[in-house]
C-alpha cells in the first residue's frame, strides 16, 4: 500500500524540498513543537535535545513480507532521487527525510512503513533547521508553525494481560530454558505484551514528553503510531562511518546509588549476562563485516546506566565500503541476537511457538533515513503501539534474553522493569 497525495506510489510530479537554518531557543525542546494531531501524523527521533521531529504526511509507503526492507529502499531511492531539493544546511537529516518503523517478523500484517512529513525540524549540536516538503511547488522558506496546545495526560488508564499472563509467560521461559539446556539453541529472546486502555484518545505528545524527561539517554521516537524510548541504536550511518550499540544483559536499579554500583559490578561479572551479551555482539559484528572495513569490536562491554535498569553495552564501529544506506544496514542487522537469539532461525521458530502473539513493530527497526542514505535506526524497545482503530488503546511490550542460566521468575521481574517506562509515561502528572 502506498500513498502520495492522491495515492500514487510514484508521482509524476516530484517532491519539492526546502531546508533552511532556523533560530530555536536553546531551552525550547523539539518535542514541544509537535502540534495536537493524530498519532500517525507525528514523528520523532530525539536524544538529549538533538534530533528530528516532524508532522503531517506528504508521502508514505508500506511494504510486507520478506522483501519489505528492499521494497521500502527502492521506493525511497526513487522518491528522493527525483526530488527537487534546495538545502541550505547540508547536514545528515536535512533535505528529504523519511521516518520508518518496520515489523519484526516478515509474516506480520503490520508490515513496514516509511513516512515523509510535511514539516521536519532538526537540531544538531546547537545548529537548527527546518525542512518543508510539498508536491510540485517550492514550499515557503519558513512554515507557519501551528499553535501548540499542551498535551493532556491519559485518564483512567487500565491494564489487561495481552497474549499471555505473567504466569503463562514464565512457563514459556521455563520451556525455552529446557530447550537451551538440551542443546537445541544457545539463546532466545521472549517478549510479552500488556494492553492499556484510557478513557480518552491517548496524546502521543504526552508520552514523548514524559519519556524524554525521564530517559534522556535514550532515543525518544514516534513513527506511525509507534512511540517509545529505545536505549539501543541498531545502526548509525554518517558520512561513511557506521556504528551500532549492542545491549544485552540487564539488572534492575534500586535507586540507592551505592547499592546500584554494587549491582553494576555484579552485572559485569555475571556469566549468564556476559554469555547473552557475547551472542548479541557477535551477531552484530558479523552482519556489519559484510559492509565495513576497519571494524572495532571491544573485547569487554561497559555498563550503561539508565533511569530504571542497567545494561551491558558494547559499541561496534566500522568504515563503510559498499555504499549501503542506513536502511540497508538495518536490514542486514535485523534480527540481531539481542531481539531474536542464537542460532537465528532456530530462535525465531521458538519465538513463534512460545510467544503466542504477533510482535508487530516491537523489536523491529525504527528511525530515519535521508536522501544520501545517512540515518539512524534503533530497535523499537520500551515502546507501545497505538491501536489504529481506537486511539485510546495502547499495546506495550517488553522482552528478555533467555539462556541456560535464566530463572523464569527473575525474567518476569526483568520484563516488569522494562514495562516501567511506558507505564510511567501513561501516568498522570
Amino acid at each position: 500500500m502506498s500513498t502520495f497525495a492522491s495515492s500514487s506510489a510514484v508521482p509524476t510530479t516530484p517532491l519539492v524540498v526546502r531546508t533552511v537554518s532556523w533560530e530555536l531557543d536553546a531551552a525550547e525542546r523539539l518535542i514541544d513543537l509537535l502540534p495536537d494531531a493524530p498519532a500517525a501524523s507525528l514523528t520523532s527521533w530525539v536524544r538529549r535535545g538533538d534530533g528530528l521531529v516532524g508532522w503531517g504526511r506528504v508521502a508514505s509507503h508500506t511494504a510486507y513480507g520478506e522483501n519489505r526492507f528492499r521494497d521500502l529502499e527502492d521506493w525511497w531511492t526513487e522518491l528522493s532521487g527525483s526530488a527537487v531539493v534546495r538545502d541550505e544546511v547540508d547536514l545528515p537529516g536535512t533535505g528529504p527525510v523519511a521516518f520508518g518503523s518496520i515489523a519484526y517478523a516478515a509474516g506480520s500484517p503490520r508490515g513496514g512503513t516509511l513516512v515523509v512529513p510535511e514539516v521536519v525540524v532538526g537540531r544538531r549540536g546547537g545548529q537548527c533547521w527546518v525542512t518543508t516538503l510539498s508536491v510540485g511547488e517550492l514550499p515557503a522558506a519558513l512554515p507557519t508553525l501551528p499553535a501548540v496546545e499542551p498535551p493532556l495526560p491519559p485518564r483512567d488508564v487500565r491494564y489487561a494481560d495481552g497474549a499471555q499472563s505473567s504466569t503463562a509467560w514464565a512457563q514459556a521461559v521455563a520451556e525455552a530454558v529446557e530447550r537451551i539446556t538440551a542443546g537445541r539453541l544457545d539463546k532466545v529472546v521472549l517478549a510479552r505484551d500488556l494492553l492499556a486502555q484510557s478513557s480518552d484518545v491517548i496524546d502521543v505528545r504526552w508520552l514523548l514528553r514524559r519519556l524524554a524527561d525521564r530517559y534522556d539517554t535514550t532515543w525518544t521516537f514516534a513513527v506511525d503510531g509507534l512511540v517509545g524510548a529505545t536505549p539501543e541504536l541498531l545502526v548509525r550511518r554518517e558520512k561513511g562511518l557506521v556504528t551500532s550499540r549492542v545491549l544485552a544483559g540487564t539488572i534492575r536499579r534500586t535507586g540507592d546509588d551505592e547499592h546500584d554500583l554494587a549491582l553494576a559490578a555484579s552485572l559485569a561479572r555475571s556469566s549468564k549476562d556476559l554469555e547473552e551479551h557475547e551472542y548479541a555482539v557477535r551477531s552484530v559484528a558479523d552482519a556489519l563485516a559484510a559492509h565495513c572495513s576497519s571494524m572495532n569490536v571491544p573485547e569487554s562491554p561497559f555498563v550503561l546506566h539508565l533511569s530504571n535498569v542497567m545494561h551491558l553495552a558494547t559499541d561496534v564501529a566500522g568504515v563503510l565500503v559498499d555504499g549501503a544506506s542506513s536502511l540497508t544496514l538495518a536490514a542486514s542487522l535485523h534480527p540481531s541476537a539481542a531481539v531474536c537469539g542464537t542460532p537465528t532461525a532456530v530462535a525465531d521458530g521458538v519465538i513463534s511457538e512460545l510467544e503466542h502473539m504477533d510482535r508487530g513493530r516491537y523489536a523491529g527497526p525504527v528511525g530515519w533515513v535521508d536522501a544520501a542514505g545517512d540515518g539512524e535506526w534503533g530497535i523499537a524497545l520500551r515502546c507501545g503501539a497505538v491501536d489504529p482503530s481506537d486511539g485510546s488503546r495502547l499495546r506495550v511490550f517488553a522482552g528478555c534474553g533467555i539462556v541456560a542460566g535464566s530463572d523464569p521468575d527473575a525474567e518476569v521481574a526483568e520484563s516488569d522493569a522494562k514495562l516501567v517506562p511506558m507505564r510511567d509515561a501513561l501516568a498522570g502528572a
